[in-house]
């Protein structure tokens, strides 16, 4: 039996009652111990990764962290790339244009103590595809420039939607299923929605463009990459241990 991988605040569905409008969750809290990288009960937060650049044949990955710990970046093989952040938990952290395509756990290190992330980095094809962060529970977020709908993750129960308006706080329209409807981003412009399952193909449409999800790949164990319609498909084992396809479609 699959497990459902979205929680509660992804209630919104496009089904009978319609296509209806749905901002993404809230972000986390911002006060003093969330600065500092800790919750409230004081245990160390996983690092968060904001943005990625290329730099030559490199590619490098910046975000935020508790100040002057150690944040570490690391694949199912062993291999790990590390920093350390800055006294405002700053970090950057450089690393040579693999060759095919890596999963990554990003980790906090401070002491003894270790924090591992449940959200994975994924690089496609060496960088030249889609550089993503994978999410159980939540929707993918795209780091390299995307189309308005970023990505589709799908845990056979449930799909869902999201993307990035060029503009903040614009209504973002969207077509699915024969419904149709607007949804919210919020200020960043980024916005999310739960679809009704579609193992086969369908199209989803977003502003004036259209895409067709290519359905769900194969079940099998591991991290498998491929392309699949005009985007990428992959298929990996979120935190819990649930199986997950995501399609990342292509940029133009």
């Amino acid at each position: 039996m699959k497990r459902a991988i979205f929680g509660g605040a992804m209630t919104v569905m496009l089904g009978s009652v319609g296509l209806t409008a749905c901002s993404p969750p809230a972000p986390p809290p911002t006060d003093a111990a969330a600065t500092r990288g800790e919750t409230a009960a004081g245990w160390t937060r996983p690092p968060g990764i904001a943005a990625v650049r290329r730099e030559g044949e490199g590619l490098i990955f910046s975000g935020q962290a508790e100040p002057g710990a150690r944040v570490v970046l690391r694949s199912d093989s062993g291999a790990a790339y590390a920093a350390a952040a800055d006294e405002r938990g700053r970090f950057e952290i450089r690393m040579a244009a693999p060759t095919g395509d890596l999963l990554l756990r990003p980790e906090t290190q401070v002491g003894q103590d270790a924090a591992t992330s449940p959200d994975r980095l994924l690089i496609v094809a060496g960088g030249r595809g889609p550089i993503a962060i994978l999410r159980s529970g939540g929707p993918t977020r795209r780091l390299d420039p995307a189309p308005a709908l970023g990505a589709v993750d799908s845990d056979g129960r449930m799909r869902l939607v999201s993307g990035r308006s060029p503009s903040a706080g614009t209504p973002v329209d969207l077509r699915a299923g024969g419904e149709s409807g607007r949804v919210a981003p919020d200020s960043s412009g980024r916005w999310s929605l739960v679809l009704s399952p579609s193992a086969g193909a369908d199209e989803i449409r977003v502003g004036d463009r259209t895409f067709i999800w290519p359905g769900e790949g194969a079940t099998d164990t591991g991290l498998r990459v491929e392309r699949a319609g005009e985007g990428w498909r992959v298929i990996w084992t979120g935190s819990a241990g649930a199986r997950q396809t995501t399609w990342l479609p292509d940029a133009s």
